[in-house]
């Protein structure tokens, strides 16, 4: 049962029959001690409540009412429905304990999904389970590439195993190399929409100016260099899942453009005026702290609040060290293949060793160290004393090029500076390449026309 509360008769009634014809049933109240009367007395499943019952339009109601319910039923989901020039008191009413918001006018397609995904998301916190083990979340998902028995690390698979099957924005957080994209490839595998495009953008790749393009698509005509139609990333990811990547770099203007597709699920082809719709699972990914980015002023809170219904941060490898064995034993496996020596192995007392170290670059780090080690060495049975010397040419190559002296270089000059110091110490492989510096092959590309790279 859905309880709708506002004491508009028409908003009541339209979304209850809408509610209805999807199936679903409802009961309604317009007035804010009722509903709560009626909190108390049934069992609701989710409540869509209006910020505002009077003349005033300042929330104030619906802001004490959605604390009396979260105070009566902490784990009622509630949806709040506010006009889109009161973002900012829905963005108050997320941090009081609402679920989701919904701005005024809606589609109904939006509501239907945001009444959906609340009750998949409540479906799924109650089936939580305690202590899960990876066996027991291997017979329940495909968690292949994820690897690891750490007790932290299994209960953020469950986690993302059972949001999975929502379609939750997901927002995944943790430092370099700690694998954000391997999550979100999960998440995707294991959802209804596994067999449906999925799309990684590196966000960072973007030129400001080529936001609008990259992700909306142009027209023929759109701009000088527009000779062709060009779809964008939504409309590539349309069905699918699109995986935002290194979402913190967007700036002002970029935020205001993605909060709205996020938003309404709605956004125009760049040199086009009709509107678009598109129906995606959005995924994003950043190293950087956005709470602090949005206490500086840099990142929308209300994006913030649309992009993190859920959120994951990944530990990083310091703070798993009993996974390092299977960890290095993974990639050691997968490189034996592909250099085919088939009888490569590291002793117990090496893997000690790697279990003993800070891994600053996380498992990127660990996985190059490796692949490193086995080019180096010759041995098939790899001693800690094979994996020091790659440990000190690394820490050779980083001492060597130490950061230039702030205010003497640009970011975009030390970019440039890095994508050809990776070309030159990876021989031109742009896939190798690609994974060093943590993007993509597309996001690599982007960069070698920004930088007038030629390879």
């Amino acid at each position: 049962m859905i309880l709708i509360v506002d004491d508009d008769p028409s908003v009541t009634t339209s979304i209850s029959l809408l509610l209805r014809q999807s199936s679903y049933r409802t009961q309604t109240s317009s007035h804010p001690t009722a509903a709560l009367s009626l909190i108390n007395q049934q069992s609701f499943q989710l409540v869509i409540l209006d910020m505002n019952f009077s003349r005033r339009t300042t929330g104030e109601e619906g802001i004490e009412l959605l604390k009396q319910i979260k105070a009566a039923k902490p784990g009622l989901p509630v949806i709040l429905l506010t006009a889109w020039g009161s973002i900012q008191l829905a963005v108050a009413g997320v941090r009081a304990g609402a679920s989701d918001f919904i701005t005024k006018p809606w589609t109904h397609q939006q509501l239907l999904q945001a009444v959906k995904t609340a009750l998949e998301l409540s479906a799924a916190h109650s089936t939580q389970t305690p202590n899960p083990t990876r066996e027991k979340l291997d017979e329940q998902y495909n968690f292949k590439d994820l690897i690891g028995n750490d007790p932290k690390f299994l209960k953020l698979l469950e986690v993302i195993g059972r949001v999975a099957a929502t379609d939750a924005s997901v927002l995944i957080t943790g430092e370099s190399g700690t694998g954000k994209e391997l999550i979100a490839e999960a998440i995707h595998r294991n959802s209804p929409r596994t067999n449906k495009a999925f799309i990684k953008v590196n966000l960072g790749g973007i030129p400001a100016q080529l936001f609008e393009s990259e992700m909306f698509g142009h027209v023929k005509g759109a701009f000088t260099d527009a000779r062709a139609d060009r779809k964008g990333r939504f409309e590539l990811a349309d069905g699918g899942t699109i995986f935002l990547d290194e979402i913190g770099d967007l700036d002002a203007s970029a935020q205001v453009k993605l909060l709205r597709v996020l938003q309404d699920r709605t956004y125009e082809v760049l040199g086009s005026s009709i509107t678009r719709t598109v129906d995606i699972r959005v995924i994003s990914a950043t190293n950087r702290n956005l709470a602090e980015m949005v206490s500086s002023g840099h990142f929308r809170e209300d994006l913030l609040y649309r992009l993190n219904l859920i959120a994951v941060h990944l530990p990083p490898l310091r703070e798993r060290s009993s996974d390092i064995p299977l960890i290095a034993n993974h990639f050691l496996t997968s490189m034996a293949k592909v250099y085919r020596r088939a009888d490569l192995s590291i002793s117990d007392g090496a893997l000690k060793w790697l279990q003993s170290l800070p891994w600053p670059g996380n498992i990127r780090q660990l996985k190059h160290l490796i692949e490193r080690t086995i080019l180096v060495s010759g041995k098939e049975v790899l001693e800690v004393d094979d994996f020091r010397l790659p440990m000190e040419m690394e820490a050779s190559d980083s001492h060597k090029d130490s950061l230039p002296q702030v205010g003497s270089m640009t970011l975009d000059e030390i970019e440039k500076a890095m994508i050809l110091k990776a070309l030159k110490h990876h021989g031109g492989n742009i896939s190798r390449v690609a994974e060093a510096l943590g993007m993509s092959r597309a996001a690599l590309y982007r960069r070698f026309e920004k930088y007038g790279i030629e390879i």
